[in-house]
């Protein structure tokens, strides 16, 4: 199916101050694209005579100044690429993730995969207001995931036995939070520091250091913006599968309950009660999953 009978309907076109130009606004989950992918959208832009495009902190490419008599045109090659038309209106928009395990050493979980299979799920899902999720694979929370309406946070709890610790200090000076200190030749951690990076687990030159299984911090209500605002602890899983049925589970409160037209965070305590659907959480989740709420 063409997109030129719907392209005015779809959340990716943005109108420019000038209103005879307007932007389009790619799909990208992950912000990943594939050569071919993108020798296609600069082949495109060139043929219309476009001669720059905008890398976007939602992980997309936009193509501006387009004028509004080629876009339904531009939309059917971009599509016919191989290429997708983005989100921005009161919907799931593109989806934000680091690299993770794929590239980055301090990673704890797979962050692109699990931001592909929610993309499958609910990318440009109508929604009651605008919706974004983003996925750090560790704590360095390089994509600031806790400023988005939904983030997910990888995890790694360190597990440390009496007796096996040699007290080198190795894993004290990797440990960014001065969480870790040597005392009387052993290692001793302050866990109200620990951010459960696992940055002392991957230090540990002799591999003494054992952790919990990886963990899927989930957090609610965040925003950027003119009034940013950190989100909320929801719940902590141990498995993507659990992380992907929590976010059912949110996906569906929101759809369910939230007004149209108030930011979403600003429901919060009105139309959406977190603390209640925080405690019912769990009755939806498998038990063996929950590692804290």
């Amino acid at each position: 199916m063409k997109t030129n009978s719907r392209i005015y309907e779809m959340g990716g076109v943005i109108t420019q101050a000038d209103g005879n130009l307007c932007t389009l606004r790619l799909r990208m989950p992950a912000g990943i694209v594939s050569p071919q992918q993108l020798i296609a959208i600069g082949e495109i832009a060139q043929k219309y005579t476009i001669d720059e495009l905008h890398l976007t902190t939602r992980q997309t490419i936009e193509i501006p100044h387009i004028k509004t008599q080629d876009l339904p045109q531009i939309a059917d090659e971009i599509c016919a690429s191989g290429n997708d038309i983005g989100a921005e209106r009161a919907e799931v928009v593109n989806i934000t993730a680091c690299p993770g395990t794929d590239r980055c050493k301090l990673a704890n979980i797979d962050s692109v995969h699990l931001a592909r299979e929610i993309d499958k799920r609910y990318f440009r899902k109508d929604m009651p207001g605008k919706i974004r999720i983003a996925i750090s694979a560790c704590p360095n929370a390089c994509t600031s995931e806790s400023l988005n309406e939904i983030g997910i946070t990888g995890l790694r709890t360190p597990i440390r036995k009496p007796g096996y610790c040699t007290g080198c200090g190795t894993c004290v000076q990797f440990c960014q939070e001065e969480a870790l200190v040597v005392s009387e030749g052993s290692i001793v951690m302050d866990q109200d520091r620990c951010l459960d990076c696992g940055t002392c687990v991957r230090s540990c030159v002799y591999g003494l250091l054992e952790s919990e299984p990886t963990a899927y911090r989930i957090t609610f209500g965040g925003r950027r913006g003119r009034h940013p605002k950190v989100g909320m602890h929801l719940i902590t899983v141990n498995s993507e599968e659990a992380a992907l049925l929590v976010i059912d589970e949110i996906i569906d409160w929101i759809y369910r309950y939230a007004r149209i037209g108030v930011p979403i965070v600003q429901q919060l305590g009105v139309s959406l009660n977190f603390e209640e659907f925080k405690a019912n959480l769990p009755k939806k989740i498998p038990a063996d999953s929950i590692v804290c709420q």
